[in-house]
């Protein structure tokens, strides 16, 4: 029965070991996003703890005070947990091969791992076993060395896109900012196309990093006014708007770019498990108004953007563009936290009436004229 008891701990062991190695490998250098239920997990418990402390009640402000520790914090508890997890793993698998108490397997264990050399096993299997925790415990630590230079140089270059898109759209930022501040200072356009090129680049690089390193989605701007959800939705319907409402010649970038948009959306929300249709109708309800709609039209038309008349037909068309990331755009805004900004974060239940208000009128004071009617 001893032996059988020795035999069971030992392979419960193995199979910790081996979970967690395998967890950290898909966590940190596995190219490409794999849910991982133990990084999951560890997230959740974070996140419910940083839920309590922040509470339902709390300003935005008090909001993201306290939610720009969430990311690294969460890092940091997740290499936590593989710790802890080796180490129990091989406090088991020394009670199974030596004759050792508890107190001195756990010793033997906290030697092992950290290199201390403060407890010697002195017999060749327990030397073997704790040969491999020390092995693998230096291992674990250079995965997340090895890991933190990569998230940061990945969040520097997304918010590089982002802190430029403040002196484009203004802040909070807004579609039709950006378009009429860019046809105020290029009537000729020129400087659209290459925008759409290099947000499309930027869409493909946050696909390819946000998913390679799920917890990236979580680090928030420097700025609390910014964030890099808010930024691609703000590109995205400048793009849907250019296309659909606009005169202007034939554009494939802003095809290009928002199709690109909303395929890097749906790869974050799927790697979250965040629900959404694949291939939605182009009549399918949006979170758009059409007042809002027409409000916005109303605002390039006083900027001196050239609006299309046909109202309706612009009307079609933007729904079209936007059924297509409407619903990843406002999940994942809420799932990060993002600052209430117009036509993303503005819908997010977290937002107090008196927030949204607010921010309509904060708004409008950054149109350029108010004095045009609509065509």
């Amino acid at each position: 029965m001893h032996v059988f008891v020795d035999v069971v701990a030992f392979v419960a062991g193995v199979v910790i070991v081996v979970a967690t190695v395998v967890s950290a490998v898909k966590s940190t250098i596995l190219p490409r996003g794999v849910p991982v239920r133990l990084a999951r997990t560890s997230n959740r418990i974070v996140r419910a703890a940083f839920g309590l402390w922040v509470g339902r009640s709390a300003s935005y402000e008090r909001r993201d005070r306290i939610m720009a520790a969430y990311g690294p914090i969460a890092l940091l508890t997740l290499l936590l947990s593989w710790l802890v997890l080796l180490f129990a793993a091989f406090v088991l698998m020394y009670l199974a091969v030596t004759n050792r108490s508890l107190a001195q397997a756990i010793e033997l264990s906290g030697s092992s791992l950290f290199t201390l050399g403060t407890a010697n096993p002195a017999q060749v299997g327990p030397d073997i076993v704790s040969y491999a925790e020390a092995g693998l415990g230096l291992l674990l630590v250079t995965l997340l060395i090895t890991y933190l230079p990569s998230i940061y140089t990945a969040f520097s270059r997304r918010e590089n896109g982002v802190g430029l898109l403040r002196t484009r759209a203004g802040t909070p930022p807004s579609p039709t900012v950006m378009l009429v501040r860019l046809h105020t200072i290029d009537e000729a356009n020129s400087r659209l196309t290459e925008l759409w090129t290099q947000w499309e680049s930027w869409f493909v690089d946050i696909e390819e990093t946000h998913t390679s390193f799920a917890i990236l989605s979580f680090f928030r701007s420097p700025r609390a006014s910014e964030s890099w959800i808010n930024a691609a939705g703000v590109v995205l319907d400048a793009a849907s708007l250019w296309l659909a409402a606009v005169e202007h010649p034939k554009d494939p970038e802003a095809h290009l770019c928002i199709r690109s948009g909303f395929l890097a959306l749906r790869a974050i929300a799927s790697l979250f498990r965040i629900p959404f249709d694949p291939d939605p109708e182009p009549n399918d309800p949006i979170s758009i108004s059409r007042s809002e709609f027409d409000e916005a039209l109303f605002r390039l038309v006083g900027g001196g953007v050239p609006v299309v008349e046909d109202r309706d037909a612009a009307w079609a068309a933007y729904k079209g563009w936007r059924v297509n990331y409407d619903t990843t755009l406002l999940d994942l805004s809420r799932l990060v936290e993002a600052p209430p900004t117009p036509w993303v974060s503005d819908r997010s239940p977290l937002r107090q009436p008196s927030e949204n208000r607010a921010l309509r009128e904060a708004l409008k004071m950054t149109v350029f004229r108010r004095d045009a009617t609509p065509g």
